[in-house]
């Protein structure tokens, strides 16, 4: 429900998102896809490891992964106490259960319990890491010459129809009905051409661009107040990054579109030139705005999102609720970390997040977890860790687990 900047997410923070993508942030967040069959080959599956036979396959001690060592296992511990309830698989809700029964006591017990129940499922196919984040924005009430950018609701003739069975393209998102078929919602240009008469706030026109980007964020009024912006609807055209034609036509350099770069040059050719770059993306996002009550953002599994340890990932490969071992290193933008290696869990998507082997890591909420999104796009292996059936003991145990819903 990234949809950040790079997302982010969405691709949101930075845009690597901006680039690649996202948010989902881009990242703008979508509809939770939990009842959507997720079609990993039969030797990925826990069963088909659990069980052997032709398709399983040689999983690796958690021990074996490259920094895990050095991994904060009580940080990763609570991230998937915290989402793993999205996961209804029942090896998953097996696991589910004994981690919130697990004290957290010190880093050894929580490496432990992630030793005894998990093994690693390591493929040698890389892939691209992000990173978005929820940002702070100041808007106001009224429009002036700066804050010049409607923060719209959604509108009443947007229609949303949804997918029929065995149809896997999603939601479909139009204007109207035409001979049983949608007319496609028109695009950003377009829409910001229309003059808004119930507006929820007004914002600078690169900072709304980069909301849309992330999916939400939070926005802070002159006289103190605080209030959330949530991705309500958007107008179901494909996000198209701006940071590689940006590049391309010498506005920025290729190795410096990070978001900062890029909100930066928007901000200081707004009007004309910058909103012709912007309008590069035909997607437009709508929002609804609630109290902010300094939570982070629930992501697409509607499950606030652990800073740090949740990511976006495609649901068309990934459950929500499925941990996975993140190991990222060789970065493209300059001024980026060198590696991220750590344990998150899958509880958002973004519509720019696509394929096997993609992640969008939630960094947090406000402007430092924003720089840092802004310099995430490295190489990825996404190592997936599979519950062993069996592990533990007890009334944890997956042998005296009822087939009840995790809450």
């Amino acid at each position: 429900m990234r949809p950040s900047l790079a997302a982010g997410a969405a691709g949101f923070g930075a845009l690597a998102l901006l680039g690649a993508c996202a948010t989902t942030p881009v990242r703008a967040p979508v509809a939770p896809i939990a009842s959507r069959p997720v079609p990993n080959p039969p030797s990925t599956t826990p069963q088909a490891a659990a069980m052997g036979g032709p398709y399983a396959r040689a999983l690796t001690p958690l021990s074996a992964l490259p920094g895990w060592a050095e991994e904060d296992h009580v940080a990763a511990l609570r991230a998937f106490q915290i989402g793993c309830g999205a996961n209804r698989a029942s090896l998953w809700r097996a696991a589910c259960k004994r981690a919130r029964e697990q004290p957290i006591t010190d880093d050894a017990a929580a490496r432990a319990f992630f030793e005894d129940n998990f093994k690693a499922d390591v493929r040698p196919s890389t892939g691209l890491l992000t990173a978005y984040f929820a940002p702070e924005y100041p808007a106001q009430s009224t429009p002036d010459e700066i804050f010049s950018a409607p923060v719209r609701g959604k509108p009443d003739d947007l229609v949303m129809v949804d997918p029929g069975p065995g149809d896997s393209r999603g939601r479909k998102v139009g204007k109207q009905m035409v001979d049983e078929e949608l007319v496609p919602y028109p695009e950003r240009v377009d829409i910001e051409a229309e003059p808004v008469d119930n507006a929820l706030a007004f914002m600078k026109a690169e900072d709304l661009f980069f909301l849309q980007i992330q999916g939400s964020g939070q926005l802070v009024f002159p006289d103190g107040r605080r209030m959330k912006a949530i991705y309500a609807a958007d107008n179901g055209r494909p996000f198209v990054g701006i940071a590689k034609p940006m590049g391309e036509e010498g506005l920025l350099a290729p190795n410096h579109t990070s978001g900062d770069a890029i909100r930066g040059w928007l901000a200081d050719h707004r009007g004309a030139a910058a909103n012709a770059v912007m309008d590069k993306d035909p997607r437009y996002v709508f929002f609804n705005l609630v109290a902010d009550d300094a939570s982070d953002p629930a992501g697409a599994a509607g499950i606030a999102l652990p800073a740090g340890r949740s990511i976006a990932v495609d649901p068309s490969y990934h459950a929500y609720g499925e941990l996975y071992w993140i190991d990222a290193a060789a970065p493209v933008l300059s001024g980026g970390a060198r590696t991220y290696r750590r344990l998150a869990v899958a509880l958002d998507t973004g519509s720019a997040i696509r394929g096997e082997v993609r992640a969008d890591l939630y960094m947090g909420r406000g402007d430092q977890a924003g720089a840092e999104a802004g310099h995430v796009r490295h190489t990825l292996s996404l190592i997936r860790l599979t519950p062993v059936a069996g592990s533990g003991s007890g009334p944890g145990s997956a042998a005296g687990v009822k087939d009840e819903k995790t809450p």
